[in-house]
C-alpha cells in the first residue's frame, strides 16, 4: 500500500499547478480536486452549493468565497470522500485555509503537506503572455511563443487558423493578477509555514524536473523514499 498523501498545491497563475496536480494524481493514486471541476459537478448534480452558485456562473461572475468553501465541504462530507488527494487552486486565501482545516478535521482527513511552486514574476509574465491558441472548434491547439511556437508565426500548425490570445494572458492583465496573487498568498504561505506543513519547490524548469522536485519534497511527508 502506497503512502497516504493529502496535499495542497500552491503557486502563481501560470506556474504549472494544473499540470503537476494531474501528474501527482495519476502517478500516486490521489484524487485531483479543482474548484472548477467541483463547481461544474455541483451544478450538474444540483447540490445546494451548486444551485446557489449557478446564477453567479450564468451571469459570468466569480463565485464568492463562501460558496467555494461549501463546494469543497460538500465533496469531503460525502460518503465517497477521497482518502488521498491533491487540491489545486484552493485555498486561495487564509480564511479559506482555516475553513478547509476545520472541514478536514471533521472528517478525519487532515493535510499531510502543502507544496508551494515558487516561480519569479518575470518568468510567469513571459510564460503566460506567450500563450496563444487556435479558436477553431475541434482543434483548440495551444502554443507558446518561447517554448512551443507555431511553425508560421500566428498560424495554427494543425489547421491553418489564425491564433488568438485570451484577454487573461495579456501582459497588463498578468501583472494585475500577480499583484492580487501576492496579496492573498503572503498570508496563506505564512499560515501553512506556521503549521509546519509548507514545502517550497522551484517551479522553473521542465515538467518532469519540477515533478521530481515535488516528489523529493514529499519524501518526508510520505515516510518513504519512493512515491
Amino acid at each position: 500500500m502506497g503512502p497516504v498523501m493529502r496535499l495542497v498545491l500552491l503557486g502563481p497563475p501560470g506556474c504549472g499547478k494544473g499540470t503537476q496536480a494531474k501528474l501527482l494524481s495519476r502517478r500516486n493514486g490521489l484524487e485531483h480536486i479543482g474548484t472548477g471541476d467541483l463547481l461544474r459537478a455541483a451544478i450538474r448534480d444540483q447540490t445546494p452549493a451548486g444551485i446557489a452558485a449557478k446564477p453567479e456562473v450564468d451571469a459570468g461572475h466569480l463565485v464568492p468565497d463562501d460558496l467555494v468553501n461549501e463546494l469543497v465541504a460538500e465533496r469531503f462530507r460525502r460518503a465517497d470522500r477521497p482518502l488521498k488527494y491533491v487540491l489545486d487552486g484552493y485555498p486561495r486565501r487564509r480564511g479559506q485555509a482555516e475553513f478547509l482545516d476545520t472541514v478536514l478535521a471533521e472528517v478525519g482527513l487532515p493535510l499531510t503537506g502543502v507544496l508551494f511552486m515558487d516561480v519569479p514574476d518575470l518568468e510567469i509574465i513571459n510564460r503566460v503572455s506567450g500563450r496563444w491558441s487556435c479558436p477553431k472548434p475541434g482543434c483548440k491547439a495551444t502554443y507558446n511563443t518561447q517554448k512551443n511556437p507555431p511553425k508560421v508565426p500566428g498560424i495554427c500548425d494543425d489547421c491553418g487558423t489564425v491564433l488568438v490570445q485570451r484577454t487573461d494572458d495579456h501582459v497588463e492583465t498578468v501583472r494585475t493578477r500577480l499583484v492580487v496573487y501576492h496579496e492573498d498568498t503572503t498570508a496563506l504561505v505564512g499560515y501553512y509555514k506556521q503549521l509546519g506543513l509548507l514545502h517550497s519547490v522551484t517551479g522553473e524548469g521542465e515538467i518532469e524536473g519540477v515533478y521530481g522536485s515535488l516528489l523529493q519534497a514529499m519524501q518526508p511527508l510520505a515516510g518513504e523514499k519512493k512515491c
